[in-house]
């Protein structure tokens, strides 16, 4: 598991209109909000990225972007932005290369039945690429209320 105070691993992933976004591209230009979700369209990633994309100009307001990731593909990430009015950018890490990355992958026995998920966890990473705060096992509700206070404290 990633820790405050490590580099933030540079990945590139394709958001929802298949742009391709590099994280080092908001070095020395923006702080980043990178949350790993399990999957779209469950109430907690739901909740999550609509309360983020409700704070989304207030993260704004302090040089901040917030980004959102899952295994989910590009086109189920645009249904569910635009069945939600998700504003927040969303990326498809459908092969989980970056939520390994992230060290947010989660193997799952279930009576025999292996099936691998992405946990929740969100991170703070400052203008210089480091990861400020490392935030796992939250409760969706309130959590980007939390991490706006975060980032206001930068």
């Amino acid at each position: 598991m990633l820790q405050a105070g490590q580099p933030a691993p540079d990945f590139s992933l394709p958001d929802a209109d298949m742009v391709t976004v590099t994280l080092s591209r908001f070095k020395g230009k923006k702080n980043v909000v990178l949350f790993f979700y399990p999957k779209d369209g469950t109430p907690g990633g739901t909740m999550e990225a609509v309360d983020f994309s409700d704070h989304e100009a207030d993260f704004t307001d302090h040089d901040t972007v917030v980004i959102g990731v899952s295994g989910d593909d590009c086109l189920r990430h645009a249904e569910f932005r635009d069945a939600n009015g998700v504003s927040v950018t969303l990326l498809a890490d459908t092969d989980l290369e970056v939520s390994h990355l992230y060290g947010v992958v989660q193997d799952r026995d279930n009576n025999g039945v292996h099936s691998t998920a992405i946990a929740r966890a969100t991170f703070v990473i400052d203008k210089r690429g480091k990861i400020r705060h490392a935030l796992y096992g939250f409760k969706p509700r309130g959590h980007a209320a939390e991490v706006l206070a975060m980032v206001r404290a930068l």
